[in-house]
Parts: structure tokens; C-alpha cells; sequence
């Protein structure tokens, strides 16, 4: 915990498929409060969501000025496209209730957010949220982010590049990336196997992606025991709530350049 300083207070929450943290962070990213967290709750139906994100907000005790919110899946201008875990019936990997995809499919998840808590709101994608913690703005750089899931960010010179939804093509034996590289795969494989799983994901997406600079990221990456290669960097977790600030800061996620805000 810090000091506050002058400049707006961000509220930046990260929701997972298992977990919803949130921080308030100063203007310079420092943050004011020890991270909080809820597990997420399911069935999950955008109203027990945004309920969820109210109380960690209010678990923080500290006043804020703007939300920063990631989110599992693909979104666009706050509008919810795809989720995979909050359709399901009791969390990751279970069945998926088609009255759950109905509610999700076209939901304003920003708009509802900031009328629930009363601030200038912007939601992405929670690994390109991570990513705009890390990225260097040189070149093609890739952020892949190992959670419940594989979560997936591109930019280009700094440039938020769209949304390619990785997590659910096929990686081996007719499961998806998020089947075979989640959490819950780590947990029955243990850390070596998985990580050898982790690195032929790696290899095996560097000729089809060609990055410059690959940063893995998310609360499964500091498990990872394979080398990677030099052009790869393992990162925090903490950067799904960093990223909250620059969003903000340099527009990002709005397509123009770190270098052009």
C-alpha cells in the first residue's frame, strides 16, 4: 500500500474464470490498497457479475475516480461478444447453459458497470489489459496469459491489434488451448508435464505468429519450468490490474499508438 498522489484514482479489476481481484491505483500505478478478491460466483448471469465487481469495489474502502475492468473473452466497445467460462453452469469446463450464452451475447458489460458504480468506465479483454503493462511498443508483440484458460493480446508498434480468440482452437488430442493449458490441466499434469505443454503451444505458435517479443503472463506463468526461448519473457500477474492505468493513459485499446498519446 502507498501513499495516494495527485491525479485520478483508477479502480482496476481483473476478472478470471475462478477469481475477481481489484485494486485502487494512484495516477502513477502504484496502488493504494492490498488487492482484494471474490471467487467468482456461478451460475454467473451478467447481474451477479456486475453485483460481484460492486462489493470487491466497496472491499477496498478507498475512493476512486475511473474503472479499468478485463474481462474473460471477447469484447468489443464494452459489448460482450463470446465468454467462455460465465456461460456455464458451475464454472470452467462445465456444461454451458444456453439461456447464460443468450444473456451474454450482446451484453453491454461497460455500460452496465458504470451505472452500477457510478464512474467513467472501460472494460477489454483481460490479457489485453495485461498486455498494455508490458509492452515495449516495438514492433509485433504477442501477450499469451496462463489462467483458467490461454488468454491472447496482439499489438503492432504499440498498436492494440483485433481480438483473435486462441483460447478455443484446437491444440492436441481434440482439445482447445484453454483445455489443455488451464489451470485445471496444470493441477492434473503437474508442473513439469505441463510446462513441456506449455512450450510446444510456444513453438508451435511462433511460425504461425512470427512476434518480435512474446510476453507470457497470468497466474500460471510463474509455474512454467521449460525454456521458452530468448525471445520470450515471463511476466507478472499483477499486470491484469496494472494494464488499468495505461488504458486510460494512452488509448490503446482505442487502436492508436503508445507513441501518438
Amino acid at each position: 500500500m502507498t501513499t495516494a498522489g495527485s491525479g485520478p484514482r483508477t479502480l482496476a479489476v481483473d476478472c478470471g474464470g475462478t477469481g475477481l481481484k481489484a485494486t485502487v491505483l494512484d495516477a502513477a500505478g502504484a496502488p493504494l490498497h492490498e488487492r482484494v478478491r471474490l471467487r467468482t460466483p456461478y451460475p454467473c448471469p451478467p447481474d451477479v457479475l456486475v453485483d460481484a465487481v460492486v462489493s470487491l469495489a466497496r472491499m477496498t474502502g478507498e475512493d476512486f475516480d475511473r474503472v479499468s475492468v478485463g474481462f474473460p473473452g471477447m469484447v468489443r466497445l464494452g459489448v460482450v461478444h463470446a465468454t467462455p467460462h460465465y456461460v456455464t453452469e458451475a464454472g470452467p469446463f462445465t456444461e454451458v447453459r444456453p439461456d447464460l450464452l443468450q444473456l451474454w451475447s450482446g451484453f453491454d458489460i461497460q455500460l452496465a458497470l458504470e451505472s452500477a458504480l457510478g464512474r467513467p468506465t472501460r472494460v477489454l479483454n483481460d490479457a489485453e489489459i495485461a498486455g498494455l503493462a508490458v509492452i515495449e511498443s516495438k514492433g509485433f508483440e504477442v501477450v499469451l496469459t496462463l489462467g483458467t484458460g490461454l488468454g491472447c493480446a496482439l499489438f503492432d508498434d504499440g498498436r492494440l491489434l483485433p481480438k483473435v480468440e486462441l483460447s478455443q482452437a484446437p491444440f492436441r488430442k481434440g482439445q482447445s488451448y484453454d483445455e489443455q493449458l488451464g489451470h485445471h490441466a496444470r493441477k492434473r499434469l503437474g508442473d513439469k508435464r505441463w510446462s513441456a505443454r506449455v512450450a510446444k503451444a510456444v513453438n508451435g505458435l511462433r511460425p504461425v505468429l512470427g512476434w518480435d517479443h512474446l510476453y507470457m503472463g497470468g497466474g500460471g506463468a510463474k509455474h512454467v519450468k521449460a525454456d521458452l526461448g530468448p525471445d520470450v519473457t515471463i511476466v507478472g500477474n499483477e499486470n491484469g490490474l496494472l494494464g488499468g492505468i495505461r488504458l486510460w493513459n494512452d488509448r490503446a485499446a482505442r487502436g492508436r499508438r503508445v507513441e501518438e498519446i
